[in-house]
């Protein structure tokens, strides 16, 4: 029972059909003039237009990447070299992704600096906070949409009006939500925003970053000009087609997943929080998203809370999956206020279009079997005295 669509998906079937015939049949480079490279680049064209609907953008704004990862890391970093001689200034958030916050670490080494916005109890930044920390200097804000821990919803747009009245680049981290929520860039006032294929239901190795027509960042690899020279190299087609089909059922059923989805996260929520002792919700109770439940329970170790519930069958995750491997309290639970003894104790599910009322309802007994079953093992559970 797969619980955790935050850190990866399944690719849909109808994803892995409109790819297959790139890995054998039409296996042209897009860059040769031949019948066989026309048909790769017509692939990549219409999958280039399959991304932008999604997001409300122009074909010519869209570039094709290897992941959110790389998206970030030409947003952020092609920034910072391009506007160089104007500002050394750059705004974020206290629970970025490691792929913005490893970034920025990187630049502030390099004689940048970074102002890291507080997102209090409830998980999300404050305009007002934003407001205060630009500066004469400021060339870059870089705020996330939503968060992959424990799902809040940013006011990128508020954020973006700002930015533009400004002038400073404004870039998202939209890899959450793009085929979630409604995503559209013009409406969110974003210069830049990254977007990765496999968590939406596409393959793992592609992504995209939006750039708006007019701005001007530097790229971060040199070769053979692909990609309006922002992203040398041969181009995935395969991955890019996927890419593409994955945005297209997305944009579908957008509506009615995420009515589905916030139905199972809620009925979810509500039962795990009555029938667990001392268990509470990370981050606002609304202002999430449609698939995120993010949980912390005294004297629990989340480690072994995943793991007895993999020994059930269930998929869910203690945090981040990039950093799933690390020992540290998450950032993003430190950063709401937690103890890191009340970080260790967390719990992410995140839902998918596949999983059902059934699903719930096995995996809130499970929750509770697991839970009770370690508190009676934690010397420091007292919750029955």
């Amino acid at each position: 029972m797969y619980m955790d669509h935050s850190a990866t998906s399944p690719v849909d079937p109808e994803v892995f059909e409109a790819m297959k015939p790139y890995f054998t049949n039409e296996f042209g480079n897009a860059s040769t003039l031949y019948s066989l490279g026309r048909n790769a680049k017509n692939a990549m064209e219409a999958a280039r237009q399959e991304v932008a609907t999604i997001i409300g953008a122009d074909t010519k704004e869209i570039i094709f990447t290897s992941g959110g990862t790389e998206s970030d890391n030409i947003a952020i970093l092609g920034t910072a070299r391009k506007l160089k001689n104007k500002g050394n200034h750059i705004i974020t958030s206290d629970i970025e992704h490691p792929a913005v916050e490893e970034t920025c670490k990187y630049l502030e080494k390099n004689g940048y600096k970074v102002t890291y916005l507080p997102v209090y109890e409830e998980g999300i930044v404050r305009v007002k906070d934003l407001e205060a920390a630009i500066t004469d200097e400021t060339i870059l804000i870089t705020i996330m949409h939503a968060n992959n821990e424990i799902g809040t919803i940013q006011p990128i747009a508020e954020i973006g009006k700002i930015a533009n009245e400004k002038g400073i680049y404004f870039h998202t981290d939209a890899v959450q939500t793009v085929g979630k929520i409604p995503v559209n860039v013009s409406e969110m006032n974003v210069d830049m925003l990254s977007l990765s294929s496999h968590k939406l239901y596409g393959p793992k190795g592609i992504g995209a970053l939006y750039i708006k027509k007019g701005v001007r960042i530097e790229p971060l690899m040199y070769g053979g000009g692909h990609e309006r020279g922002f992203r040398p190299g041969t181009e995935n087609i395969p991955g890019i087609v996927g890419l593409g089909k994955a945005c297209s059922i997305a944009s579908q059923n957008l509506e009615s997943n995420a009515r589905k989805l916030t139905n199972l996260r809620d009925k979810l929520i509500d039962a795990v929080l009555e029938q667990n002792k001392d268990s509470y919700l990370n981050g606002h109770r609304t202002k999430r998203l449609p698939n995120n439940a993010n949980f912390r329970f005294d004297a629990i170790e989340g480690e072994s809370l995943i793991l007895n519930l993999d020994f059930k069958g269930i998929a869910a995750s203690t945090g981040s999956a990039c950093s799933s491997t690390k020992l540290e309290a998450s950032h993003v639970l430190l950063a709401i206020g937690l103890e890191k003894e009340e970080a260790h104790g967390s719990l992410r599910i995140s839902l998918g279009i596949e999983n059902t009322e059934e699903d719930i309802d096995y995996t809130v007994t499970a929750i509770k079997e697991v839970v009770e079953k370690l508190r009676k093992m934690s010397p420091l559970w007292c919750g029955a005295v």
